[in-house]
């Protein structure tokens, strides 16, 4: 499997040996991913429910249905982001693209070469031609990281996404195609 190494983070698929570094992630970021990720977050509430949640997206990267990646500071392998690449719509050629980082590790451009690499990963590997980051007009970290990694706003997408307890949020689109 695919690993990808940078002087101050790695990126590798999620592995066996993830399950107590993703619930301590999660842990320490809920407040921040939860409005964005409730179902990542509701997985990782304890380690058993963590390691479960590995296990099925090990099986998930295995069988080609979704790829999750952890993002680990190299000296002592902590989790400080994820990133996916999921919806795969195979006969279309085209997934979406997800990320989060750790508010200690924000604004440091590890989401930024993350979803770079991702994204050639997906063209070169997976054999995608369209990369979909759906983002809300809010989030405009998550929207800098789009736009640094050349993906272009293609419109709004009307109630896209329901947070937990909340009303359904109209999202932005923003796509990269492969001009490979």
């Amino acid at each position: 499997m695919n690993s990808f190494q940078f002087p101050e983070f790695e990126i590798n698929p999620i592995s066996e040996k993830d399950g107590w570094r993703l619930c301590d992630f999660i842990s320490a970021n809920a407040d921040d991913i939860t409005r964005y990720f409730p179902k990542t977050v509701e997985s990782n509430l304890n380690p058993t429910l963590s390691n479960l949640f590995v296990l099925e997206k090990m099986s998930d990267f295995l069988l080609g249905k979704e790829y999750l990646f952890t993002l680990k500071e190299p000296e002592h392998r902590k989790i400080i982001g994820l990133i996916y690449l999921k919806e795969l719509k195979r006969e279309a050629k085209e997934a979406e693209i997800a990320y989060c980082i750790g508010y200690t590790h924000q604004n440091q451009g590890f989401a930024s070469k993350a979803v770079k690499t991702i994204s050639e990963w997906g063209f070169n590997e997976q054999g995608l031609n369209r990369l979909r980051i759906i983002a809300h007009k809010t989030n405009l970290s998550s929207i800098k990281v789009a736009e640094n990694c050349d993906y272009i706003w293609e419109e709004t997408l009307l109630k896209e996404h329901t947070p937990p307890n909340e009303d359904p949020l109209d999202m932005e689109l923003y796509v990269l195609q492969n001009e490979r």
